[in-house]
């Protein structure tokens, strides 16, 4: 039987090896939400034999969206992390929320039912301009998510600090760069990338309201957690940043 350094290397390769499988999905379901948002752009005839009722499908899309929701939303509290931490070995929470995430949104992207129609769509320099501002949203969301650590979102950053005998408490929190526009700059980024569009279809329409509205319910859970773990800091920064997605609305 292999001594205790021997199945603790193990285990610490074990780790690693499930990280790395959980952070391979995590770009994996990225990328096909990007391919989801790109396929809505084109309309969908709603005399289609294959295309559901409008409002069955916009249901369904709010039930997909919903259970990636619940997950997302309950598994990142507190008192959930200390329950998961009976389960499996705490090197490994974030890269299982990380997995689960990723292995729902791709279930979501798999079964997303098409809603038919246009509302609007603009040519000339005003498309250009929408573009633009998508850009905007895309750049912003990467500057920000580079400021609290690629590895920690891709659920690898707990793993590798076992690996190197470290401790980390798995929770990062930052006042720097986008960070001092608003307090939840990744979710700005992404509200600018799904409305300004030059084409929105009513298909994009329903992602971008369904998965706003989930950003704008969910944040106040996310900062009172924030608040239990950072106290009077994490006050501090909401007394000086004072909009927590969009400047002067939110």
């Amino acid at each position: 039987m292999p001594d205790a350094p021997v199945r603790t290397r193990w285990a610490r390769i074990l780790a690693l090896v499930y990280a790395l499988g959980a952070a391979a999905l995590f770009p994996t379901s990225l990328l096909a939400g990007v391919w989801l948002y790109l396929s809505l752009g084109s309309p969908v005839d709603p005399a289609v034999p294959s295309a559901p009722p409008v409002g069955i499908a916009v249901a369904v899309n709010v039930l997909l969206f919903g259970i990636f929701c619940l997950h997302h939303s309950l598994l990142a509290r507190t008192h959930a992390k200390v329950w998961l931490s009976h389960l499996i070995p705490p090197a490994l929470e974030r890269s299982t929320y990380v997995l689960i995430a990723s292995v729902l949104f791709l279930f979501l992207v798999l079964f997303w039912q098409p809603v038919p129609g246009v509302l609007y769509r603009v040519d000339g320099w005003p498309a250009w301009l929408l573009r633009a501002t998508q850009w905007t949203g895309i750049g912003l969301t990467l500057l920000a998510a580079k400021a609290i650590d690629p590895f920690e979102l891709a659920g690898l950053r707990q793993a590798l600090d076992i690996v190197h005998h470290k401790h980390d408490d798995g929770v990062t929190f930052t006042t720097k760069g986008a960070y001092g526009l608003v307090r939840h700059p990744i979710y700005l980024g992404w509200m600018l990338m799904v409305w300004a569009t030059p084409m929105m279809t009513y298909g994009r329409l329903t992602f971008a309201a369904i998965t706003s509205a989930y950003l704008v319910i969910a944040v106040p859970w996310e900062e009172r957690s924030l608040l239990d773990h950072y106290g009077a800091e994490y006050q501090r920064y909401r007394d000086k940043v004072r909009w927590r997605i969009v400047p002067g609305l939110y």
